[in-house]
């Protein structure tokens, strides 16, 4: 087997465990995985800067990432874990800032190459509208009870 292929399937398996592409089938998953770049970028690197303007989402495959909001550490994000997601879906400004705490590779998806995929798998679109409303259902649950 081409390692190439081995790490297609690796970004499968990374990208079945994040919440936005949990209902998505294999297929989907393979199409997605496809559709993204693959990007190693050194500790220290600014991936994300809060309130500019995102054009992507960066799945993280290895390494380790800082999140931060309004300057105030919220989080650190393993393999298996996306940030800039809400930029796949709109234009609006970044809600955190995220750091590479160490070296890092992501899978790096576009907003134009991620639109591409869901014009092209129309259940897609479904999907994540499902997962991003049982994600609106829990942070109203934790903001009012």
């Amino acid at each position: 087997m081409l390692p190439h292929m081995a790490s297609k399937k690796a970004h499968v398996e990374h990208l079945r465990n994040i919440p936005l592409f949990s209902s998505c089938s294999q297929k989907d998953l393979e199409k997605i995985a496809k559709a993204g770049d693959e990007v190693t970028m050194p500790a220290g690197s600014l991936i994300v800067d809060q309130g500019q303007t995102g054009r992507e989402a960066f799945v993280v495959l290895a390494g380790t990432v800082t999140v931060k909001r309004n300057g105030k550490k919220v989080a650190s994000l393993g393999p298996g874990t996306i940030v800039g997601e809400l930029s796949l879906l709109d234009h609006g400004p970044r809600t955190a800032t995220v750091v590479c705490e160490t070296d890092c590779t992501f899978l790096l998806l576009s907003q134009r190459t991620f639109l591409g995929v869901v014009d092209d798998v129309p259940a897609l679109a479904h999907k994540l509208l499902a997962s991003l409303a049982t994600r609106i259902r829990d942070l109203d649950r934790q903001y009012f009870g």
